[in-house]
C-alpha cells in the first residue's frame, strides 16, 4: 500500500498524506506500475484529497514606542492605581508568607499591612530592610 501511495503522489503531484486509497478494493495492492495507478485514479479508487482551507490572518506590524513617538506622560499611559498595585501586591504577598512561616512577630502584621497601604515602602527590598532594622523579624534558631 505504501508503494502505491508514493506512486500516486508522484502522478498527482502532491504529498503522500493527500492520497486516499479505497480500503475495500483489494486489487490496488497488486498495482506495481504507474500505468496501473493511473487506471485506478481514472476509476476513482485512488483520489487526491482536497486542500484544507486555512483561515487568513492579518499580520500586524509591531511598532516600537520609544520616546519620540509616545503621546502623553507616563501617568497618562499607565494609571496611578496600576503603578501603585504593582508595588503593593508583592509587598502584601511577602508579609503574608512571613506570617505563615512564623517569621513575623505576632503584633507586627497588621501594623506593617497598614504601612504598606499608606505607601511607606518603595519595594519588597525596602520593606525587608525596614523589618530587619526595627528587629521585627523572629530570629531563626540554629
Amino acid at each position: 500500500m505504501n508503494l502505491q501511495k508514493k506512486l500516486a503522489a508522484k502522478i498527482l503531484k502532491c504529498g503522500v498524506e493527500k492520497i486516499w486509497i479505497d480500503p475495500k478494493n483489494e486489487k490496488v495492492k497488486q498495482a506495481m506500475t504507474r500505468k496501473d495507478i493511473r487506471r485506478f485514479i481514472k476509476e476513482g479508487v485512488i483520489k487526491k484529497l482536497p486542500n484544507k482551507k486555512k483561515p487568513k490572518r492579518k499580520i500586524k506590524k509591531k511598532q516600537q514606542r520609544r520616546t519620540g513617538s509616545r503621546k502623553g506622560s507616563r501617568k497618562a499611559r499607565v494609571g496611578k492605581k496600576t503603578e501603585w498595585l504593582k508595588v503593593v501586591r508583592p509587598q502584601r504577598r511577602l508579609i503574608k508568607e512571613l506570617k505563615e512561616k512564623g517569621k513575623l512577630k505576632p503584633h507586627v502584621y497588621r501594623k506593617i499591612y497598614k504601612m504598606i497601604k499608606g505607601n511607606a515602602f518603595r519595594s519588597k527590598a525596602h520593606l525587608m530592610s525596614y523589618l530587619k532594622n526595627k528587629e521585627l523579624l523572629k530570629e531563626e534558631k540554629k
